[in-house]
């Protein structure tokens, strides 16, 4: 168990370390900085749905804990991470951006950001739990979704009135409710023994509408056709990286 403390916490810790990634984009030309993240968005898409099909939904029926009740908690994900992103864009703001006032979407931005942080650690700590090649997986798969999205999340804050040094802090505290969730995690599997077979579907459910929902459609706002078929590359490269974790189990 002591391993598994190892792996979930390294984790969830390098997770919530990519929120850095923001600082380095400030050196990138806009408009080159969008046609490197499009790629990450579809190499994204690829890995949550690689891990969902490829790991996630195999482990349970392998484990026999696929019955009606996961389908059940499996559209309970997609409908959990519906909430989260409403959350986040529900709140519009349209008062002058000053130092002293920050807009109140960049808060929210915030908030919605830091729960759904805990759900990943929650996921994370809950792979780990089953098996660590499971949780490699699913590590992978949430980092490969960071990376673009706390690149949103750091201009977010900088609209929102926040300055650089304060959007890298509260964007790295928003990240560390992973390591919180991650805890959670594991400390309520004492408790729960079989907590692994309800935020394993809720996994599932959360990464086939983040792809299904969020990232594919960004993809199809661009219908240039070298463009599409690059995204369709990266689209497949994502599923083919989750497809060589298999060796790993």
């Amino acid at each position: 168990m002591q391993l598994v403390w190892l792996y979930v916490l390294s984790s969830v810790l390098i997770i919530s370390l990519i929120s850095f990634i923001g600082v380095f984009t400030l050196s990138i030309n806009t408009k080159r900085l969008h046609k490197i993240l499009i790629y990450l968005v579809s190499f994204a898409a690829g890995a949550l749905l690689g891990d969902a099909f490829l790991h996630l939904i195999p482990e349970l029926i392998e484990e026999n804990s696929f019955t009606l009740s996961t389908s059940f908690w499996i559209l309970g994900g997609i409908v959990l991470f519906f909430i989260i992103e409403k959350i986040v864009r529900w709140q519009h703001c349209h008062l002058p951006q000053t130092k002293e006032h920050k807009h109140p979407f960049a808060i929210i931005n915030l908030v919605g950001d830091g729960f759904h942080n805990l759900i990943d650690g929650l996921i994370i700590g809950a792979s780990y739990i089953v098996s660590i090649p499971l949780g490699l997986a699913t590590t992978l798969a949430v980092i490969f979704h960071e990376i673009p999205q706390e690149i949103s999340d750091f201009g977010v804050l900088l609209q929102g009135g926040f300055s650089k040094k304060k959007a890298l802090l509260f964007n790295f505290l928003s990240a560390c409710t992973a390591i919180l969730g991650a805890i959670i995690a594991l400390v309520a599997t004492k408790f729960i023994p079989l907590i692994s077979q309800i935020i394993l579907p809720i996994a599932i459910g959360g990464f086939v509408y983040i792809a299904g929902a969020d990232l594919i459609p960004e993809l199809h706002k661009n219908v240039e056709t070298k463009k599409s078929i690059l995204q369709l590359v990266a689209l497949i490269i994502g599923i083919l990286v989750m497809a060589s974790l298999l060796l790993l189990e």
